[in-house]
């Protein structure tokens, strides 16, 4: 299994700016590639002798001038600009896959620091990373998964810098799962979860409680001379505050998930549409406030460390609209998300419509399971 640790850095002031130059180095090199890219596949498509552009004749060519056009890329490790291009051939591998949209330039302040380091380019003990052309930099707590390191990717978030180092592992770091049972898990506003057991957990909501104070950093910043001084100071309170909000939103993420699959061996939940919701006016900040791709992410890696399954329910998947009870199913025409709780017209049973939603996707794992392992469905 390959999994990553993200570790806080402690560099002084020499070695940060080296990081930014890095980082920089690697977004010039990204910039440069795409740009090149461009001229030499509209060259192609115009004269198909011409040669079709690839990640490799891009760093061979880059590898080419750039003592002589670039040498401020001399100072820093040779990995921030090479890792930069092989990272531009795999978004256009994803773009092409049809998994991601076409590649973009990265602005300066816009995009985030990075730049990342191959396993020869680095060494790590318990308390040091030694970075080439830099030596010895400190790190806050040692790596927690053994195995073999394939590479370390550097980044800024705010004024922090991370490591996060991507091993490759056979150990099995989490304790299996007490198996407690098949659990439908229904994500929502309102509540962040709702179990078919009938517990409902509230969850944070970070963006909304500090949304006065990010007004109020946002304003500061836009009214400041651009260039100057006090616009950086604004702009890292700002960048500070946007990290403690996410901080916190993962942290809330963490703990729900790696409780929810300590308990339960198998998860159904839904396969929202996020981008599709977001686009609705009146819960859009508070759909995004809730991190679903996140909670999604996190259930499903950590389910399988553990040896359990997250069964994805299809998204057209009637989950509020079917009357739960197992002999009955009837499923209504419409439901307005204004409604909270409904009768069933056939059996009379009366749904909470999150709950509801829960034991409906509890239903749907227990009948993939079974039909998986080749045995007949359970419930439809």
């Amino acid at each position: 299994m390959i999994i990553s640790h993200k570790i806080r850095l402690d560099p002084n002031n020499q070695q940060a700016t080296y990081f930014a130059k890095a980082a920089g180095t690697a977004r010039f090199a990204y910039n440069w590639a795409l740009a090149e890219w461009q001229r030499q596949y509209a060259a192609w498509k115009d004269d198909n002798t011409q040669p079709k552009p690839n990640q490799m004749s891009l760093r061979r060519q880059l590898n080419a001038i750039k003592r002589e056009q670039f040498p401020w890329m001399l100072e820093v490790t040779k990995n921030a600009p090479q890792m930069a291009i092989v990272q531009l051939g795999q978004a256009f591998n994803h773009f092409f896959a049809g998994r991601a949209k076409y590649p973009q330039f990265k602005r300066k302040g816009k995009s985030r620091d990075s730049f990342t380091l191959t396993n020869d380019q680095f060494s790590l003990d318990t308390r040091h990373i030694r970075i080439p052309n830099l030596g010895l930099v400190r790190i806050r707590e040692t790596l927690r998964f053994s195995g073999k390191i394939l590479s370390a990717t550097i980044s800024r978030t705010a004024d922090h810098w991370f490591a996060s180092l991507t091993v490759d592992t056979d150990q099995n770091h989490l304790s299996p799962a007490e198996n407690q049972g098949v659990v439908g898990v229904d994500l929502g506003v309102s509540a962040l979860a709702t179990l078919s057991t009938g517990e409902k957990v509230v969850g944070t909501k970070p963006h909304k409680a500090l949304l006065s104070r990010l007004q109020r950093l946002s304003r500061s910043l836009s009214r400041k001379v651009k260039g100057s001084a006090n616009r950086h100071k604004a702009k890292q309170k700002l960048a500070k505050l946007h990290a403690r909000i996410a901080r916190i939103r993962q942290d809330s993420l963490h703990q729900l998930t790696t409780d929810l699959t300590r308990r339960f061996h198998t998860l159904g939940i839904e396969d929202l549409n996020v981008s599709g919701m977001v686009k609705n006016r009146h819960l859009s900040r508070a759909i995004s406030d809730r991190g679903f791709f996140e909670f999604r992410r996190q259930l499903e890696y950590k389910a399988a460390m553990r040896g359990g399954v997250v069964v994805v329910a299809d998204r057209f998947f009637a989950s509020s609209k079917t009357c739960s009870t197992p002999e009955c199913g009837y499923k209504v025409d419409k439901l307005p998300l204004s409604v909270r709780e409904w009768t069933c017209p056939v059996c009379g049973a009366i749904h909470d419509r999150d709950v509801n939603a829960a034991i409906n996707l509890a239903h749907y794992a227990v009948s993939y399971t079974v039909s998986a392992c080749g045995g007949g469905r359970l419930w439809s």
